[in-house]
């Protein structure tokens, strides 16, 4: 009867869960994103492409692929995934015993002086398995601590899945950056030089005298301001090729030399024809970010388990099994065989509230990871709804900027125009030049941000990562399987 009840009660013990379940915290924002005119979300759920077929640009696929094999803070990334999968292993192996062979030849000689006697030679021989100081997980420490270690470990690779998305955020703004700076540099040196010639003219009308040096200053004025224009673009280019080299971890010259005929424009870097968002609650499950953060959410329940385990015996098992002989002839058989088998029971009793404080402090960490969590579906929420927003309203100031620009080159045609008439004063043609220049570059400016903020869209829908980046020598196979 005594036996029969040993079972039940050490599988009861053996199913003890001391750490709080995992459920989800309600969701800290709206059920669906604000509605921006005529930019719509679809209820039926978003979609995003793989980034390959979101990328147009060749060159730009080009970058962004040189970034995930060199850039540092990846290797970086990546090597914190490695990290947490070794201590998840190393964690793990703590739930089986641990099992080694043994053997031993001891011989030896009595010392007359010591022993009082003649001397003598001994022998002795062993051979044995042993298992030391294997924990009987009754109440779960030793689970809940690996469940910790694997969400770390799952934590980790969110975060480095994070981190390529951020990766191809950065180059790819750099590399807009790069072609606004060259498209802008192209039309400041036109304006250069089409105002370098107006400056000429003016130096010849103002020799012969049909002209006065106010106008002749008033156009060498504006090739002026053309030109510093043109050496800050030039300024910025030349920092965003820096910045691309970074971010590649090499050159890009190979990238930003190739045939032109390989170049796309401006604006036209990306499909964003089925870039859809769905609903909210779906960025749970796409966003890398919140993944990282439940993971670490769910270790920091663990830990709660594993701390509120130390208030109840640690038990463990000591124990051998093989042969010991003073003869290597008899050591294996009936007559030499021996083992042990010892388990101990360590139960701290006044700690002065040691235990107590591991366990606050567990319970605070993990309402911490409650609040980081909720922050960042927060931060996701309003990333998608600031790109939505941008997405429709960019839009609309593109269309506007475009029918100014062809507006204002008409106004500085009639203006050009007026003043070899001589009904205006020549100063209205500056300033009609001016103001189309500046738009012509607005435009360009504007082109680059709305293809930047579809990007931006695109990564704060989740964006669409094939495989998540693995440690070196590792496979999809080594990723743990739940607990």
């Amino acid at each position: 009867m005594r036996n029969t009840l040993i079972l039940p009660l050490v599988l009861l013990l053996s199913a003890c869960q001391l750490a709080p379940p995992h459920i989800r915290p309600d969701l800290p924002v709206a059920s669906s994103y604000p509605d921006y005119g005529t930019v719509k979300t679809s209820e039926t759920g978003s979609e995003v492409t793989a980034w390959e077929t979101f990328f147009i640009d060749e060159r730009l696929k080009q970058l962004i692929n040189q970034a995930f094999e060199n850039n540092r803070d990846m290797t970086v990334a990546v090597l914190r995934m490695e990290e947490a999968m070794a201590a998840y292993g190393l964690q793990r192996s703590s739930r089986l015993p641990n099992v080694s062979a043994g053997a031993d030849a001891l011989r030896s000689r009595t010392s007359v002086a010591s022993a009082g006697t003649a001397a003598g030679i001994s022998e002795a021989y062993t051979l044995d398995l042993s298992v030391t100081a294997f924990e009987l997980d009754f109440w779960g420490r030793v689970r809940n601590a690996t469940k910790s270690a694997r969400s770390n470990y799952l934590a980790s690779q969110e975060a480095a899945r994070a981190f390529r998305l951020a990766l191809i955020r950065e180059v790819s703004s750099a590399y807009l950056s790069n072609l606004e700076a060259s498209a802008r540099i192209a039309l400041a040196e036109q304006t250069v030089e089409s105002r370098g010639e107006q400056v000429r003219i003016a130096s010849r009308r103002l020799s012969a005298g049909v002209t006065s040096e106010l106008e002749f200053r008033q156009a060498e004025t504006l090739l002026t301001q053309a030109e510093a224009e043109l050496a800050a673009l030039r300024l910025n280019q030349a920092q965003s090729k820096n910045l691309l080299s970074v971010l590649i971890g090499g050159s890009i010259d190979g990238a930003l030399t190739t045939d032109s005929t390989t170049v796309v424009e401006l604006g036209k870097q990306v499909d964003t024809a089925r870039l859809t968002a769905g609903l909210p609650s779906e960025l749970l499950e796409s966003r890398p970010d919140i993944q990282a953060a439940e993971q670490q959410l769910i270790a920091a329940r663990a830990n709660i388990g594993v701390a509120r385990a130390a208030y109840f015996p640690s038990i463990s098992l000591t124990g051998s099994y093989g042969y010991a002989s003073t003869e290597l002839d008899t050591l294996v058989g009936s007559d030499g065989r021996a083992w042990r088998f010892g388990p101990s029971i360590d139960l701290p009793i006044f700690d002065y509230g040691r235990r107590r404080a591991t366990v606050r402090g567990a319970v605070a960490r993990e309402k911490i990871a409650v609040a980081q969590y909720e922050k960042a579906i927060q931060t996701a929420f309003r990333e998608v709804a600031d790109a939505l927003a941008a997405r429709q309203f960019l839009a609309d100031q593109i269309a506007a900027q475009q029918r100014g620009i062809i507006a204002q080159r008409r106004l500085a045609e009639l203006a050009q125009k007026r003043y070899k008439e001589g009904v205006v004063r020549y100063l209205e043609v500056l300033d009609a030049e001016r103001n189309l220049f500046a738009a012509e570059q607005a435009l360009l400016q504007a082109k680059r941000v709305q293809t930047t903020n579809a990007i931006a869209l695109y990564i704060a829908l989740g964006g669409d990562l094939a495989e998540p980046p693995l440690p070196a020598g590792a496979n999809a196979s080594d990723a743990p399987a739940s607990e």
